[in-house]
């Protein structure tokens, strides 16, 4: 008897009832089994893939929609810009005021980072540094690039000036 064999009498007799035939018809039964269940696996990875890429054009279709109406008021003030320059000026701003709000329904309003804010490098860019004997060392002297996006999810950081002591 082998060493299992002597631990464990179960074995012996389960190993003894089954033929070799009979071993290797479980073994391919298993292995096709096996097979199977790995390309159902490769099959719904694919699947999954397709459902992605589908969910993404019609995310980026509908975030563009959403822009069309920008862009269609932008196209309109282009028409008149012959007009009155204050007319335009004024359709401008409305123009911007939508994209500022449609960034804002997207998730992304624009960040209120004035001058006088504690410069934070998660919400803040510095392009430069600036000496004034008026402001904090350490803060936002300018914003050069407004930031847009909440505290927890930052689109784009603000570009910023940063205050400095004055010599």
């Amino acid at each position: 008897m082998s060493g299992d064999e002597e631990r464990d009498p179960q074995i012996a007799d389960e190993s003894a009832g089954v033929s070799a035939a009979e071993a290797a018809k479980q073994i391919a039964e298993l292995e096709d089994s096996w097979r199977r269940t790995a390309a159902e696996l490769d099959n719904f990875r694919k699947r999954c893939a397709k459902d992605v890429i589908l969910a993404r054009r019609q995310e980026r279709a509908s975030v563009a929609t959403r822009w069309l109406p920008v862009l269609d008021n932008l196209e309109r003030a282009l028409e008149h810009a012959s007009s009155e320059p204050d007319q335009i000026v004024e359709g401008v701003r409305a123009v911007h005021q939508q994209a500022l709000s449609v960034l804002a329904d997207l998730g992304y309003p624009r960040r209120d980072d004035d001058a006088g804010k504690a410069f934070d490098p998660a919400h803040h860019e510095a392009v430069s540094t600036m000496a004034s004997e008026d402001l904090v060392p350490g803060t936002v002297a300018h914003v050069v690039r407004p930031g847009y996006g909440p505290d927890s999810e930052i689109l784009r950081p603000a570009s910023v000036v940063v205050a400095t002591r004055s010599e």
